[in-house]
């Protein structure tokens, strides 16, 4: 009886449900920042995107993207512009778009005073919402030492300790970001041009393989060659002194690849 498998056809003209609100289930942290993020005040940097004379993405979605992605432990402005393609949260979060990697950075830098209150913003709403966690982010105060207490309600000096603690990961949320982008080393697989066009891309494999294939045949020929010429000479041996080889011999070549 033959296995039956799901099928996967990668060609199909839908692979995304048609709404990008159907694509992450309703608990997704995604949808959290995303929702969190447009309860903002982010007009003073709306602002000045305008008059500039050419349309720019919108604060709240470079924003969102940089949060989520530091909050999930993605720091590099290069890999956050690849997640807008590979991840559907980033995906979601992004509303199908792609910021490059240049926008991100640059946005991160001009605002930077800015988005360390808003992040800080952010996370306290969550706590404030009852989240111990978002992403990496500990929320539950477990750095602040408290007195102990009953009662359900912070003091407000206590609500004053847990916000600088929160100002604190924040901004080795921002070092981690800023130390990312100065890496000199580019992320991920570096793929030639050529490459991306997957026409080129197949051909490209097929010919890799065929030399890796042309590699070992020749490998197998030049070790079947070599064991052939010692069992000779065991042989030749054998008949000049009458005495039968001791050993095992040498190992017959294995045809294939091998992995050293």
């Amino acid at each position: 009886m033959r296995p039956k498998f799901i099928p996967a056809n990668r060609d199909q003209q839908l692979l995304f449900p048609p709404s990008i609100q159907d694509w992450l289930p309703e608990q997704h942290l995604a949808r959290f920042v995303v929702d969190i993020v447009s309860q903002l005040n982010l007009q003073p940097l709306a602002e000045t995107y305008e008059g500039k004379g050419f349309k720019a993405y919108h604060p709240e979605i470079l924003l969102s993207l940089l949060f989520y992605g530091y909050a999930t432990g993605v720091f590099s402005s290069r890999k956050i512009e690849q997640a807008t393609y590979d991840s559907v949260a980033f995906r979601f979060i992004s509303a199908n778009t792609h910021p490059d990697h240049d926008t991100i950075a640059t946005f991160r830098k001009r605002f930077l005073g800015q988005l360390k209150p808003l992040f800080v913003q952010i996370l306290l709403l969550a706590r404030e919402m009852g989240l111990l966690k978002v992403g990496k982010i500990s929320l539950d105060g477990t750095k602040v030492k408290a007195n102990a207490s009953k009662h359900h309600a912070l003091s407000w000096e206590h609500a004053c300790k847990i916000e600088q603690q929160l100002r604190t990961e924040v901004e080795e949320l921002i070092r981690l970001g800023e130390e990312a982008d100065s890496e000199k080393i580019p992320d991920g697989m570096d793929i030639p041009e050529e490459l991306c066009r997957r026409q080129d891309r197949l051909q490209a494999i097929a010919e890799a393989k065929a030399k890796i294939e042309e590699r070992a045949a020749q490998r197998y020929a030049q070790e079947q060659k070599e064991h052939e010429e010692k069992i000779a000479a065991r042989q030749v041996k054998a008949d000049k002194t009458g005495k039968k080889p001791r050993g095992r011999g040498s190992q017959t070549a294995t045809p294939g690849t091998q992995e050293k």
